[in-house]
């Protein structure tokens, strides 16, 4: 069903006109519709597609916490293909560099989801444990 949602979706972007595609904070540019569309095929196990997609191209090098949840979203895709000690690993430092406001929303939030979902059998793993230190921060 989250599947069928998203073709609508991006049949909805196509038809924006220049102005609403505009990069500004009340509009729904073309930035803005591939990061929460990358989010959306990570959530849903969809690597192949989440890691086609163009958000991370679109984002500016500047914007950190942006490009940070695109980290954590990627290492998302590496657990989903069953490297669970490599995802850990590149996600903990998703939150470096970020100010203090930005370490305790979504990069935070998408990290904890991550760490949460490890197995059992990994929790010992080093990188696992780096992971759990970082989002019990």
């Amino acid at each position: 069903m989250a599947h069928e949602a998203l073709a609508p979706a991006d049949a909805y972007m196509e038809r924006l006109d220049a102005g609403a595609r505009a990069d500004t904070w009340l509009t729904h540019g073309e930035q803005k519709h591939h990061v929460h569309l990358s989010h959306a095929l990570t959530s849903l196990g969809d690597t192949r597609r989440a890691r086609e997609n163009r958000a991370r191209e679109l984002s500016a090098p500047t914007s950190t916490m942006t490009r940070s949840r695109l980290t954590v979203d990627a290492a998302a895709c590496v657990h989903h293909d069953g490297r669970t000690d490599e995802a850990c690993r590149r996600s903990s430092p998703s939150g470096d560099g970020l100010p203090d406001a930005y370490r305790a929303g979504l990069v935070h939030r998408r990290a904890l989801d991550l760490y949460r979902s490890t197995p059992a059998q990994h929790q010992r793993e080093g990188a696992v444990r780096e992971l759990r230190d970082a989002v019990a921060t």
